[in-house]
């Protein structure tokens, strides 16, 4: 599987042949201007939540691409009226897909969208495919639910929001590893603002007391996982 950092917590997932873009927040991000939207394809693009640093390229990439996009039922519907024809609304729950299966989980934070309209709630995904199980926290705190994931999971990777002020913080991220027995964590959610900016060697570096692996790609940047 291939993770590719496009900033803020948007990435992509690239799996057996399908490719799973997340929270598309690009071109008003000025650590991501030298990435083209027009060259990112997708066959999917799961939302978390409604915040502008979330969709503010939703639209565009979904009428782009033709991806499938995957989320909250009220997400879903503001995108619906800007024009995204190719949608499946979810509220917390399982779903099987032609790719595997997609769990919307909870995240404890708000949601509205840019027109200032109700987001539904806020939420997570855990995504099995392709051999592996991938748990997107979205934009969230630390909340004892996540301790559900590991009853319900042998987690391959934890993405994390890593930034604070917003969502949990290194600190956070790590006592979230052991409520959800993930040790492999990719940052996200940080730098972007400075209310959110981070050390960054500070944070490898309490990984690394903690025996666990903190990835932290550049913007723009491939890894394998």
């Amino acid at each position: 599987m291939k993770y590719t950092y496009y900033g803020q917590s948007c990435f992509l997932l690239e799996a057996d042949g399908k490719k799973f873009l997340f929270d598309p927040f690009i071109t008003p991000n000025p650590l991501a201007k030298h990435i083209d939207i027009t060259a990112i394809e997708a066959d999917y693009i799961l939302v978390s939540h409604g915040h502008g640093d979330h969709v503010a390229d939703l639209v565009a990439i979904a009428k782009q691409t033709g991806a499938l996009v995957i989320a909250m039922v009220e997400v879903a519907g503001w995108a619906e009226k800007q024009g995204v024809t190719n949608l499946h609304p979810m509220n917390f729950g399982r779903q099987k897909f032609d790719f595997g299966t997609v769990r919307m989980v909870w995240a404890t934070h708000s949601s509205s969208l840019p027109d200032g309209s109700y987001g539904g709630n806020p939420a997570g995904f855990v995504l099995e495919t392709a051999g592996k199980t991938i748990y997107f926290a979205g934009d969230t705190s630390l909340n004892y639910d996540m301790k559900l994931l590991a009853d319900l999971y042998r987690l391959d990777y934890a993405i994390l929001p890593i930034g604070g002020n917003y969502t949990m913080d290194v600190d956070d991220a790590l006592l979230a590893t052991k409520y959800i027995n993930c040790d492999k964590v990719i940052g996200v959610h940080y730098d972007t603002f400075p209310q959110i900016e981070i050390d960054r060697k500070e944070a490898l570096a309490k990984f690394e007391r903690e025996n666990k692996t903190l990835l932290l790609p550049g913007i723009g940047e491939t890894i394998t996982i």
